[in-house]
């Protein structure tokens, strides 16, 4: 089962990070950015800076999530970047995570479910593990999604608690029955988890749940102790490894922690490596294993 195997190597590696591909044209080095106003050519340049950050952290981190709308802001050529960088992922032994967010009707949500897990020639499927999706629209919105994992042995994270600023304004209202908004998304999660657990607990139907708010996060774990929280916000949205401890369980397990900008602009901000023309994979190489010592000094060591 794909959360089985993603916890396997989360622990083999004893690193519950993700470093997210969300690769914007000003991210990158100049040397690399040799085409700019060249649309066609600028697709090119972003795929050749994923395939060295990919080169320089798959032996130390599981997964990478891939944020599909830098892709889709070029078009046709930024959604082949997209495969490529899918495909370079899952043959390095990453685990990908496509940050997509869908959500809709039932009719549409199952061709969405057809393109992001479907294995056939042409889908990303192919190279896909587990996709963000938006529980907001109701069950007939998730239920295609939950029965194409079950059949392509493919994960879902759903959206429950999210990092950003005012998420709080929805999310945090509280209904007739005394539950926040999140409150209650976090229990029908777990209600669409419901035997889909494998041999470590957790259900292929996951969670995202945002570091950047620990108080929620605390509540959340609580009410979903069958559910893997994807966890976004750390480092350059302000969260820390303290901030997201209470995401996680008994022996670090339960979750993986994302990082996007912290690690492919790290070298932005640092002068180590200045002379080298992969600068910027050493410099985010560097960066994620700053940010695993961050986490271990928190979780301690992640066992089952």
């Amino acid at each position: 089962m794909v959360i089985d195997s993603l916890i396997e190597k989360i622990i083999e590696k004893q690193n519950p990070t993700c470093v997210g591909l969300d690769t914007a044209p000003e991210y990158l080095p100049e040397h690399i950015r040799c085409h700019w106003a060249v649309r066609c050519h600028l697709a090119d340049d972003i795929f050749e800076f994923n395939e060295r950050i990919i080169e320089s952290i798959y032996d130390i981190v599981p997964a990478v999530k891939v944020q599909v709308a830098y892709y889709e802001a070029l078009g046709v050529k930024g959604m082949e970047c997209f495969e490529k960088t899918c495909a370079y992922a899952k043959k390095h032994g990453l685990f990908v995570i496509a940050d997509c967010k869908r959500s809709d009707i039932g009719a549409t949500a199952e061709q969405y479910a057809k393109a992001y897990f479907g294995a056939e020639e042409g889908r990303f499927g192919r190279y896909i593990d587990l996709l963000t999706v938006n529980g907001y629209l109701g069950s007939d919105g998730i239920a295609p999604f939950v029965n194409s994992a079950k059949e392509n042995d493919k994960g879902l994270f759903v959206l429950v608690k999210t990092s950003n600023p005012s998420s709080g304004e929805l999310q945090n209202l509280k209904l007739s029955d005394g539950r926040t908004v999140y409150e209650c998304m976090g229990d029908t999660v777990e209600k669409w988890g419901e035997g889909a657990c494998g041999k470590y607990g957790y259900s292929r139907v996951g969670a995202v749940v945002g570091a950047t708010y620990p108080e929620e996060a605390k509540i959340l774990r609580k009410r979903m102790p069958h559910s893997f929280f994807l966890i976004p916000g750390y480092g350059a949205q302000g969260a820390n490894a303290e901030m997201l401890k209470h995401c996680f369980q008994k022996g670090g397990m339960g979750g993986i922690v994302n990082s996007s900008r912290g690690i492919l602009c790290a070298y932005q901000k640092s002068d180590k490596w200045q002379y080298y023309d992969n600068r910027a994979a050493l410099c985010a190489r560097d960066a994620a294993l700053k940010m695993k010592e961050d986490l271990l000094s928190v979780l301690g060591e992640i066992h089952a």
